[in-house]
């Protein structure tokens, strides 16, 4: 049915039982919980719901008074760092899988990660022009000796807690484009398929209906999320862009309320086509448009998905 969720971090400064509240108030049928590693985790403490079952208990009781599901938890971070961090991450995601199992959630959203180029690298290192035989070389450690392995554990865990992987398609990871999931699906277990952003593929000059097309089956979750290219910086600048991302004047590109980058017409053809390839899960809104409140930001956002999504909301 598409239902729709929100990614709770953009309301980070609210409690937990206030944010569940606004989110039920505005309309929103199920959350996305950050778990940690990149998110601050503002309203979920991964250590006290997987040591407490009471705890778990009443945390469902709070969503379940309000109508409301979880429809993923958020693992997000890097767990292919070559740095000590890559292991904190490793663990918060560990821990995800198993608490997913704990509350019946049956979808994890995190990222594919990024290695360093070579074992002995103390920073990763994303690769995005092969020109020389070292960057043949780095790719190659990369995929097969680091990510597949990687995830060919991730996916026995998964189906051992009975639930789905859902990578998304973030720049400066791994598996960024269709082209590399499908190719990473071609060496590890089906429970591990897509979180298609298509924000993502739009500052990396995609289309994202055609990568629907393409992905078709290996959708297991979608984020909700826009991008605007800003003119004059986009041409003059290209779009990749180190700017820091909230730096949002000197960028040629940023992320914007839903609507906001492209109309509601490109929307609805969006939905439409994840329709039609099969897709029929949560739509999950991820707002982190710099440019605005976050509470406007989502309610302008959920404007739109009201409008675009195939589905009846009276």
């Amino acid at each position: 049915m598409m239902r729709l969720s929100l990614v709770t971090d953009i309301l980070g400064y609210l409690p937990f039982e206030e944010m569940l509240d606004t989110v039920s108030k505005l309309g929103f049928e199920s959350v996305e919980l950050g778990c940690g590693n990149w998110s601050k985790a503002p309203h979920l403490r991964l250590d006290e719901l997987l040591e407490s079952e009471q705890a778990r208990t009443d945390y469902l009781a709070a969503l379940d008074r309000r109508g409301l599901t979880i429809s993923a938890l958020n693992c997000s971070g890097n767990q292919l760092h070559p740095g000590a961090s890559g292991a904190e991450h490793r663990a918060v995601v560990e821990k995800t899988f198993r608490l997913a199992e704990k509350l019946g959630v049956k979808t994890v959203v995190m990222m594919s990660g990024c290695p360093g180029g070579t074992p002995k690298d103390d920073l990763p290192n994303w690769i995005t022009h092969v020109i020389l035989p070292e960057q043949v070389e780095a790719l190659d450690y990369q995929w097969n000796g680091v990510l597949i392995p990687y995830f060919q554990k991730a996916g026995e865990l998964a189906k051992d807690c009975g639930i789905r992987v859902a990578i998304e398609n973030l720049g400066a990871t791994m598996i960024h484009n269709p082209a590399n999931m499908l190719r990473l699906r071609e060496h590890v277990d089906p429970v591990i398929g897509m979180n298609f952003d298509p924000s993502h593929h739009m500052w990396m000059g995609g289309d994202p209906i055609a990568a629907v097309r393409l992905l078709g089956d290996a959708i297991h979750y979608m984020h909700a999320k826009d991008v605007r290219l800003e003119r004059t910086l986009a041409e003059a600048n290209g779009l990749i862009d180190t700017y820091w991302i909230n730096d949002i004047a000197k960028r040629s590109w940023n992320y914007v309320a839903l609507g906001h980058g492209h109309d509601v017409q490109w929307w609805k053809e969006f939905f439409a086509v994840a329709r039609m390839v099969g897709y029929d899960g949560p739509v999950s809104l991820e707002m982190e448009d710099a440019g605005m409140d976050p509470l406007l930001g989502v309610k302008k956002s959920l404007t739109t998905l009201k409008l675009a999504l195939p589905r009846d909301f009276d």
